[in-house]
Order: C-alpha cells, then structure tokens, then sequence
C-alpha cells in the first residue's frame, strides 16, 4: 500500500468516526457595542465590562459545542461599521465581513444600558451564505457585577447554541 493509498484510507476512518463527517461550524463573534443611556454614560468600568462579553461569550461557546471560533480584529471591524450600530443593523454587511474571514456564522451584539440597575445583551446570529438573520436575543442583566455578567454571557451562548442547532437540521 503506498503513502497516497495509507493517507486516503486514514482520512476517510476519521470522517466516518466523525459524528456528523463535517467540519465544525466557524463563528466570529464581534465585539460588543456599549449603547449606555445613563445619565452617566460609558463609565470606564462599562467598557471594561463591555469588552469583556466577547471573550467570555467566545469562552462559552466553546464549553457548549464544537465551533471554532473566528478572531476578527477591532480594527477590521471598525473598518466595516460606517457608525454605531451599523454591523448590527444590517446584517448582509456582518455577513460580508465574516464571508471575508472565512466564518460561516456572526454574531453582533450590543451591550445596552438604559439604567444604573440593569442592562441588556443584545445579539444577533446571522448566516454568512444567505446574509439572513436566524435568531435575535436580549438577554436582561440585573446588576454589574460580574458573577450577573458571566450569567447573562452563558445564557446567551446556550441560546445561540440552540439556534444552531436547529439551522444546522
């Protein structure tokens, strides 16, 4: 049998054992907007708590299943939102850009604060090969500490993991 031959047959016992025969899903998740409303907006303590969600949502998601996750730089988004809310907002724009990177999911968020006593993460799950929106959550934080964070992050990812899920039927 020779290399060729050896590689192939490898290959394929590994694709059958394989649950599914495919790759994992690629996700980029961008980094969150803070949409603060407060009478004292974009404290340095929110936009630590703010850039902090991606990290963590990246972390979650990859306890929860098999994605490979797909880094996007800050600058590389910023280069593709024409303003706040853009990349949110129009969703064939987010697909474009994680077309650009090779993802086949985006997730773009918002982290909105309209109160010193709650905020809400807001995400949307797009599919880059249709540009669609499949699911749009907001998930309530009472408080900011970031035990309630890490919660609402994990809530989060277990409903992003649900939509996949099922797009993936």
């Amino acid at each position: 049998m020779n290399r060729l031959t050896l590689t192939g047959s490898v290959l394929s016992i590994l694709l059958l054992a394989s649950p599914s025969g495919q790759a994992a899903p690629r996700i980029a998740i961008l980094s969150f907007e803070l949409n603060d409303i407060t009478s004292l907006p974009h404290t340095p303590q929110e936009q630590v708590r703010t850039a902090s969600i991606r990290p963590l949502l990246e972390q979650a998601l990859s306890r929860a299943g098999d994605y490979e996750i797909i880094r996007i730089d800050a600058n590389d988004q910023a280069a593709a939102n024409s303003g706040f809310g853009y990349l949110f907002r129009f969703h064939e724009l987010a697909a474009k850009l994680g077309e650009q990177f090779g993802a086949d999911w985006v997730i773009v968020g918002q982290h909105s604060k309209p109160s010193f006593l709650f905020s809400y993460l807001l995400a949307n799950v797009i599919q880059v090969k249709n540009s669609s929106l499949v699911a749009s959550y907001a998930i309530e934080l009472k408080g900011s500490h970031e035990k309630v964070t890490q919660r609402g992050v994990n809530s989060l990812a277990d409903k992003i993991q649900t939509s996949l899920n099922k797009s993936a039927q």
